[in-house]
């Protein structure tokens, strides 16, 4: 934040009719950023009209005001950049694939685009680098000679250069003089969204897609099937669609606006599990046990038919989301929550030992679904993920290595905790449901998260309850998402929801870009956000 602007000395004297007034203003050190342009007032020093032009100097540029917070910034002296009438937005020659960072900034701050011109005095220009410049989505930030520019080796670090020089400008009015260099922490960074069981407007979606724009975070993920609804439209079949659904131009539309701001979209249907509204419209496919009672949401995975269904929906979805993600869930698959799952489930067991051999379990099985899903999603250039819960301790089938491992609980009877996956070498992304879960109704435990307690409490490296794991571990920790479920979904209007999450995920922006443990108080990180616009 930067202080208040104001000049230390001023004063006036005139020592003769013919003398002039020369102004000079000094600027303390620590006193802000930059002068206001109507600072200056006559000073007590006088000269004859041949005396030399009027001076001024600055203080030692502050550090830009954005959340999250730069990680480096190189103070200069100078006035700082602010926009101008003659002021524009630029890209260098070689550059053009930034053409539409630069459009959308000129948008942003209302001053022309001019293309791929030289930059004149008072103009913002955007510069692609080297690959080599520096690490992915990072970038400099320079402001010199009343002009700024903003390089990176690759879109998404300019991108994320044009959101430091937005949010600073809404807070002080200038961006300060000096050098920017700055770049994440983690590579995943941002929000979990489960339009499954309470249904968001595209338009609602794309509220929340601007506002993690601007915080830097680059990842949604999107729960779109559960047991209680489906909710995107499908073309191969529409019978297990919902009501209330999105159709498909309108995730196109999400899908553009989120690549626009550099964001991925991760999409979810969960399996062998949570398929309830799936099971509606194929009740041949409904796990049952021995007595013909129904397994809540589970498809029986000893069907062929059940592969045949569920890989067909990743094929349409996968051509729907070409991201680099797909996640495939497999946690709270209900045939493994019993006392005795061969017992109950006995076509489960008998398939497991068809599949695995002599003394696999139905662990095995579902391991094994797992790994026969992630081989439908990756030949299509996507990384499988899956839920914690949905990995065994001591399975004859293990997961595949390259699937990598949300954590989000450890409170589930038998949960394994985070070490065990870093050690056997997966990579994990931290969903916390201690720090990280909005959960509507607050069922089961669950309170609402704020933002405070993530801002104070919680880093990458806490996987689960409250401590972190070994620091040793740190390379396998990916990032994080922050977590809305709908499980009481008229719990809270769309707007409330909109409001309550706000500053956790602002919270949680800051705590994935910069590992250093803030230097602000809660309460000036709130008022930073208030001037920043990032807390709506």
């Amino acid at each position: 934040m930067s202080p208040t602007r104001g000049a230390l000395v001023t004063g006036a004297a005139v020592t003769a009719a013919a003398a002039v007034v020369l102004t000079v203003v000094v600027w303390p050190e620590g006193s802000g950023s930059h002068p206001s342009r109507d600072a200056a007032s006559p000073s007590g020093t006088s000269a004859t009209a041949a005396a030399p032009s009027p001076s001024r100097s600055y203080p030692l540029s502050s550090t830009p005001s954005t959340i999250p917070a730069v990680r480096e910034h190189t103070a200069a002296r100078g006035p700082g950049w602010q926009p101008g009438k003659d002021s524009s937005i630029v890209i260098a020659k070689g550059s053009q694939v930034l053409a539409d960072e630069a459009q959308l900034l000129a948008k942003e701050l209302k001053l022309p685009y001019r293309g791929a011109e030289a930059p004149r005095e008072g103009d913002v220009e955007l510069a692609l680098g080297a690959k080599d410049q520096g690490p992915a989505e990072s970038y400099t930030l320079t402001v010199r000679d009343r002009k700024v520019k903003i390089t990176g080796p690759d879109e998404s670090g300019v991108f994320y250069g044009t959101r430091t020089l937005k949010q600073s400008l809404k807070a002080d009015k200038t961006f300060p003089e000096g050098v920017v260099n700055d770049r994440p922490d983690r590579p995943q960074r941002g929000l979990n969204l489960d339009i499954a069981r309470k249904h968001y407007s595209a338009e609602w979606i794309e509220d929340r897609i601007r506002e993690m724009g601007d915080l830097k975070l680059n990842q949604l993920g999107l729960h779109f099937s559960d047991d209680q609804a489906f909710r995107i439209e499908s073309k191969t079949h529409p019978e297990v669609v919902s009501d209330e659904a999105l159709t498909q131009d309108e995730v196109r539309r999400i899908v553009g606006l989120a690549n626009s701001l550099h964001i991925e979209v991760v999409p979810e249907i969960d399996s062998p599990g949570h398929l309830g509204a799936v099971l509606r419209a194929h009740p041949d496919l409904q796990l049952r046990n021995t007595q013909g009672r129904e397994s809540r949401g589970s498809i029986d995975i000893s069907e062929p038919g059940a592969a045949k269904l569920v890989d067909e929906l990743l094929d349409e979805y996968t051509e729907l989301f070409p991201g680099k993600y797909w996640h495939l869930g497999a946690d709270e698959y209900q045939a493994l929550m019993v006392s005795d799952p061969a017992a109950s489930y006995p076509q489960l067991q008998r398939a497991a030992e068809q599949k695995h051999g002599s003394g696999a379990t139905i662990e095995d099985l579902a391991t094994g679904w797992l790994n026969d899903r992630a081989e439908v999603v990756e030949p299509k250039g996507r990384t499988a993920k899956a839920w914690n819960d949905g990995l065994f301790r001591d399975s004859k089938v293990k997961a595949a290595k390259n699937i990598e491992i949300e954590y989000w609980t450890g409170k589930e009877i038998g949960a394994r905790p985070p070490q065990e996956y870093l050690a056997e070498g997966y990579k994990m992304l931290n969903l916390n449901d201690e720090f990280l879960y909005y959960v509507l109704g607050e069922p089961n435990e669950f309170v609402y998260p704020t933002g405070k307690r993530i801002y104070e409490q919680w880093t990458p490296m806490v996987l689960r309850g409250t401590e972190p794991v070994a620091q040793r571990y740190s390379p396998q920790i990916l990032g994080g998402r922050f977590a809305v479920w709908g499980d009481l979904p008229n719990a809270q209007t769309t707007q409330q929801v909109a409001d309550g999450i706000r500053m956790p995920l602002v919270a949680t922006s800051q705590k994935l870009w910069d590992p250093r443990k803030p230097e602000l108080t809660w309460a000036q990180f709130q008022e930073l956000a208030a001037r920043t616009g990032s807390a709506g």
